[in-house]
């Protein structure tokens, strides 16, 4: 499944404030992992961090992701989402991305801050296009 078409799956990512585990690869072959915050627009993963970030020059070299979101507690679960990654530096998708994370994990009272805060530039706009979605809402049943 290359979508987001499950509502349950939809439900999942957006639900509190989970952080995603980012995957790429480094430039000498390593996997890396880091987490990211981020929100689910539309078919797409939006996140933002630095274009001079390892996950910035990794994204430059090879734009294959995979990002997992995961549930630690009973019932346990996971939604992986391999994809493609677009970026952009656009100066007011920057602020409104930036704007909406951090509202969504520092809440309203602080989205403006954080979006002030994130969204400048050398900053980049992160969105996975999924090519393949894995679920496991329950791994207890």
């Amino acid at each position: 499944m290359g979508s987001f078409a499950d509502t349950d799956v939809r439900n999942f990512l957006g639900q509190g404030t989970r952080t995603g585990k980012l995957g790429w690869v480094a430039a000498d072959g390593r996997p890396l992992v880091a987490p990211v915050w981020f929100i689910l627009e539309d078919e797409t993963i939006v996140f933002n961090t630095g274009a001079d970030t390892a996950k910035g020059r990794a994204i430059a070299r090879d734009p294959r992701l995979v990002l997992t979101v995961d549930l630690e507690t009973p019932p346990y679960a996971f939604v992986q989402v391999q994809g493609v990654a677009e970026t952009s530096e656009d100066p007011q998708e920057l602020v409104r991305t930036a704007t909406a994370i951090g509202g969504r994990y520092m809440g309203a009272d602080r989205a403006e801050e954080f979006g002030k805060r994130n969204g400048v530039p050398g900053e980049l706009v992160v969105r996975i296009r999924p090519t393949k979605v894995i679920a496991s809402l329950d791994m207890t049943a």
